[in-house]
This record gives structure tokens, C-alpha cells and sequence, in this order.
């Protein structure tokens, strides 16, 4: 069986279109999730044009309307999306998904039918809210699952959460105690429930493609353009720029890599001289490769 190539990167002009509507639409007073997403895909992938976006999205319209009217309850809701999803579509991921790029593109979780737990969690989100379901992301640690029913709170009989990555699986107070003991070793807290507002699940869309990328010195590119990504949300870490001046260095671009080390230094020198000096060294050194 033939694979795919792997996504390759759009032309600067593209690129330069798609960062803009990124920021535009971060920016927006309801920031849109598969909108953000896509343009993530269409980031990495340059063969996700404007009639490609379109399909994706016309995509989850479909899946939407093939769910029944109004099923009910939250428990009923997520049964159905179960269902179809999972059951009907199968929808889900497994161990070797976490190694792909593909695995965070929303357009390929679309194609593909896999992905990470975040992206399949997307696609059960928009669906979901497309078909009118009382529906949110819970950005567990080290596991995204959806909620139906009251947001962040309610009894068990007002909130159901379910586990896109194993297929829709419904979830027990007790499997969630579990998934979070398996990620971090702590017990599950009732503020790990509240609902993941758009722009904190493409944050942590973002992180996933750096942590990937990282590992791979070949794709600093990738990383490059998440960590460019992630700075154009309206709320970011001040530390995204010492790691974009790092990564520049990495791949070379010293004299560009050395003025955003000295740049990242005068911020943090007002709360840190220490730390402050140590970027300044970093930022000689880049320079002196120069030589």
C-alpha cells in the first residue's frame, strides 16, 4: 500500500495569508475552534487550500446532520456521537498516532480517522456543537476528553465525559481518576473539569507539534512555525520567544537568533538580572559563530 507524502510546507506568500487570518481570528470576540485548526493544517500542509478548508469544514457539517435530532440527555448525546464516530466512522487513536504530525492536523484526523486524543476530541467538539449538543473540551492532564452536559460542574446525571481516543468510550469518575493518575500520578481535581476555552486548546494543539518537532531535529522548521503560531494569540508565555531565538540559532540564522536572545534578556532582566545576563551569553556566543 502506497502512503501519502508526508505535508509539505506552503509558499511564503500562503503562509504569510494564513498567519493573518490565524491572528484575525484569535483575536475575534468568539474565536472560532475549526477555523484556528485548519489554519494550523493549512500551516503545515501547502496543499490545504481555500477549497480544501472549505471541504473540511463542509466535512463536519455532514457528520453533524447525520446525528438524530436532539437525542436528550448529556448521556444520550454522547451515545450518540459514540455511535457515529466511533461506532459508524470509526474515529479513534492509538499508540503509534502520537508519532505522526498528521496526528494534530485537523484535516487529516478528517481523512485519516485518527489522531491524537486533543484532534479527536476536536472533531467530536465541533460536530457536537454543529448538531445543537450541550457540549465542551476538558483538558485533562496528559489526556483531552469531551464533556456533554453542565459545563464544569452538575451531578453525574447533568455531565457525561467520553474518551474520543478510545472510539467515544464513556468515561466513570473512576476511569478519569485513572487517566490522570496514569499522566501525572496526582488525584483528579474538580477544577481539572472545567471547559477548555477555544484559544487554551489550540495553545495546547501547538504545544503538541513543538514536543513533536523537537525530538526531531529535521523538522525545526515545523517547530519554528508552531512556536510563530502560538505568538500570535493574544495570551502567550513570554518564555515562546527565548525558545523561538534558540531554535533560530539551532537552524543556523545566528545574527537573527542573537538579537531575539538580547531582546528576550532586556524584558526578563527586569524581574531576573541573573537569568537576564545568561540569555545576553547566549546571544554573544550566537554571534561569535558569525566570525
Amino acid at each position: 500500500m502506497r502512503h501519502p507524502r508526508p505535508p509539505q510546507p506552503p509558499s511564503p506568500d500562503r503562509s504569510a495569508e494564513v498567519r493573518r487570518r490565524f491572528a484575525e481570528e484569535a483575536r475575534s470576540e468568539r474565536p472560532d475552534l475549526a477555523t484556528l485548526c485548519l489554519l494550523v493544517g493549512a500551516e503545515a500542509d501547502g496543499a490545504l487550500d481555500e477549497p480544501a478548508l472549505d471541504a473540511a469544514q463542509v466535512e463536519l457539517d455532514r457528520l453533524a446532520g447525520e446525528l438524530p435530532f436532539r437525542p436528550g440527555t448529556p448521556r444520550a448525546w454522547a451515545e450518540a456521537l459514540r455511535d457515529l464516530l466511533g461506532g459508524r466512522y470509526g474515529f479513534h487513536g492509538v499508540t503509534a498516532d502520537y508519532q505522526r504530525l498528521e496526528s494534530s492536523l485537523l484535516h487529516e484526523v478528517l481523512r485519516r480517522r485518527r489522531g491524537l486524543p486533543i484532534m479527536l476530541s476536536v472533531v467530536w467538539l465541533e460536530v457536537a456543537r454543529r448538531a445543537g449538543a450541550p457540549v465542551y473540551g476538558v483538558a485533562l492532564p496528559g489526556h483531552f476528553v469531551v464533556g456533554f452536559g453542565t459545563e464544569g460542574g452538575g451531578t453525574a446525571a447533568e455531565r457525561v465525559l467520553v474518551d474520543p481516543f478510545d472510539g467515544g468510550r464513556l468515561l466513570s469518575g473512576r476511569d478519569a481518576e485513572t487517566l490522570v493518575a496514569g499522566a501525572t500520578g496526582a488525584e483528579l481535581r474538580e477544577s481539572m473539569l472545567e471547559p477548555a476555552a477555544p484559544l487554551e486548546v489550540v495553545s495546547r494543539v501547538l504545544n503538541n507539534i513543538r514536543a513533536w518537532a523537537a525530538g526531531r531535529p529535521e523538522q525545526s522548521a515545523v517547530g519554528l512555525w508552531a512556536i510563530e503560531l502560538a505568538l500570535l494569540l493574544p495570551a502567550h508565555a513570554a518564555r515562546l520567544r527565548y525558545e523561538r531565538a534558540r531554535l533560530l540559532v539551532q537552524r543556523g540564522e545566528f545574527s537573527a537568533g542573537a538579537g531575539e536572545l538580547e531582546a528576550y534578556a532586556e524584558v526578563v532582566g527586569a524581574v531576573d538580572r541573573a537569568v537576564a545576563e545568561e540569555v545576553r551569553g547566549e546571544a554573544r556566543a550566537a554571534r561569535a559563530m558569525l566570525n
